[in-house]
This record gives structure tokens, C-alpha cells and sequence, in this order.
């Protein structure tokens, strides 16, 4: 009788620790995305994104943990041409067209894709005879998109890929990214725009201050915050006393209005009420914005 061996992650990342100095960018990841999932890695600028990659492409080592993809090293991966990666940090190649960068790297691969559908997946076919160097900021994007393409990866890896995008291109963007992911590809992209995890991504991994602070669907990231918000003028009224009202769970305070997070949205209005605190009175299901904000809370106001 034979023995099936289970298909590893497409991603892994055990007890992960990277640090600069005294501060930890990576603080104990653990993290694992299955083959044919696109995931959202989302927080804010500095949260940790950009290193979470950096270790995932073989970039940089960890000081605790492991990094691995299909189960190896990142490096194997990388020489098998298994992993495209665009990331935000790349300079402008002299005197080359957008052509001939692509084809260069999709000559490095071993199954690459046509240059040609490559560069109609960014959206540049147009631009293929201009110099790489003399792009504007969002054509110089995608093609850096081309070339993550171009060797027709298992895995693709964007950090923050629409930075610089107008809203036009950032919409051909997703369009071509979902049709690469249909094709059973895994994707792990980064950004700080919450409604672009929300619309593109299976999964969303919440990171803040190194660590990984939620991993959910969209919509178990909202119930995890809280069932509703009540937001609500605060009139001078102290904030503090709001967390003691019926069914809250959290209290925050923003431009003069508490924002009360609350299992019981029903018992808090009437609670308000009694109060006399009603004006500006507005009842809603928590948002994906309402829950990145609970889940990443470092605010002095926050009571």
C-alpha cells in the first residue's frame, strides 16, 4: 500500500523572528497560505510587510524561525523559477527597451511566458519600444508587474503593487492579476489600501508592529472587531464613562465623536439615550476600516 505525501504550503513561516538593531520588523510569524490562495498582507507603512517578503524571496535571512516555499528553502524556489516578484524598490535599467527587459527575464526561466502576453497582461503592449528609463512612475510599475510575469510563476509576489497606479490602471491591474490567480497560481501581495484587500484577496493577514495581529476573510476580520459601531457626539461627555454603557466593547474618540464598538448596538442606543447623548446618532455594521483601526489600535484616545 503506498504512502501519499501531502502537498506543502506554498508559503510557510514558522516562529519567523527578523530584527534591525532593537527593533523587530518580523516579531514570531507563523504563517501558512496554501497553493491557489491569494492572500492580502495588510498594515501599515512599516508594519512589516516589505521584511515578511524580503525573507520570503530569500532577500534576507531570519535570526529565528524558518522561511519556507513548497517546501524548501526560498532559495530553491527562486533558482526554479517558481517565485515572480515585483517589489518597490527596483531602478530604471539604461539604454534597454520594455521588450528586451522582459524577454531578458523571461530567458532566465525555464518555462517563461511569452514576452508578448506579458506585456498585454500589464497592459503595455503599447509601450514595448520605449525605453525603460524614460517611463512615467505608473508605466515604470507595470512593467515591473511584465516582469514578475514573465517566467510564468507558481507564486507571485507584489509589494504594494499599485503604488503610483491612477485609478484607471490600478483597475486593469486586479483585472489582469485575478485572471493569473484563476489559473490555480498563488498570490501574496502587500498594500496599505484596505478596499484592494477587501475586493482581490481570499485571505487578509493583519500585521502591525512586526506581528501578525488577524488572518481572516474579510468578513471574519469584521466580526472579530465587534458586531456593530455606534458612533455618537461626544458633547464634552467623557469618554471613559462610554465604555460602561450596555454591550460595549471598545471606545474611541475621533474629531469629537466617541465611536463605541458593541456586541448589543439595541442596549447601547437605549443606554445613550438615557443619557440624553444622541445627537449625530449613527448605527452600522462594523467595516473592514473599523476593524483594520481595532485590530492595529495605538491611539492615546483609545479608552
Amino acid at each position: 500500500m503506498s504512502e501519499t505525501t501531502a502537498t506543502p504550503p506554498a508559503v510557510s513561516f514558522e516562529k519567523t523572528v527578523k530584527t534591525y538593531g532593537a527593533t523587530p520588523a518580523v516579531d514570531g510569524f507563523d504563517l501558512h497560505i496554501a497553493c491557489g490562495e491569494t492572500v492580502a498582507l495588510l498594515g501599515r507603512n512599516g508594519a512589516g510587510k516589505s521584511t515578511a517578503i524580503s525573507l520570503l524571496l530569500g532577500l534576507n535571512e531570519p535570526d529565528e524561525g524558518t522561511v519556507q516555499l513548497f517546501g524548501a528553502p526560498p532559495r530553491h524556489a527562486v533558482r526554479a523559477g517558481r517565485v515572480g516578484a515585483m517589489l518597490q524598490e527596483t531602478r530604471a535599467v539604461p539604454r534597454v527597451t520594455v521588450r528586451e527587459l522582459v524577454a531578458f527575464v523571461a530567458g532566465r526561466y525555464p518555462d517563461p511566458m511569452p514576452v508578448a502576453q506579458a506585456l498585454r497582461h500589464a497592459g503595455i503592449a503599447e509601450l514595448a519600444g520605449r525605453r525603460v528609463d524614460r517611463l512615467s512612475g505608473g508605466q515604470a510599475q507595470r512593467v515591473r508587474f511584465a516582469v514578475a510575469l514573465a517566467g510564468n510563476p507558481s507564486l507571485l509576489v507584489l509589494d504594494e503593487p499599485t503604488a503610483a497606479l491612477d485609478v484607471e490602471a490600478r483597475h486593469a491591474f486586479w483585472t489582469s492579476m485575478r485572471a493569473y490567480a484563476r489559473q490555480g497560481r498563488t498570490v501574496l501581495f502587500s498594500t496599505h489600501y484596505l478596499e484592494e484587500a477587501d475586493a482581490y484577496a481570499d485571505r487578509i493577514v493583519v500585521i502591525d508592529h512586526g506581528r501578525i495581529v488577524a488572518d481572516g476573510t474579510s468578513e471574519e476580520l469584521r466580526r472579530s472587531a465587534g458586531d456593530s459601531v455606534v458612533r455618537v457626539d461626544l458633547q464634552g461627555r467623557d469618554a471613559a464613562a462610554l465604555r460602561a454603557l450596555p454591550g460595549v466593547r471598545a471606545v474611541e474618540v475621533r474629531d469629537g465623536r466617541a465611536l463605541l464598538r458593541t456586541h448589543d448596538s439595541d442596549a447601547t442606543v437605549v443606554a445613550l439615550a438615557g443619557l440624553g447623548a444622541i445627537r449625530g446618532l449613527e448605527v452600522a455594521p462594523t467595516s473592514l476600516d473599523d476593524a483594520f483601526l481595532a485590530l492595529t489600535a495605538r491611539c492615546p484616545e483609545t479608552v
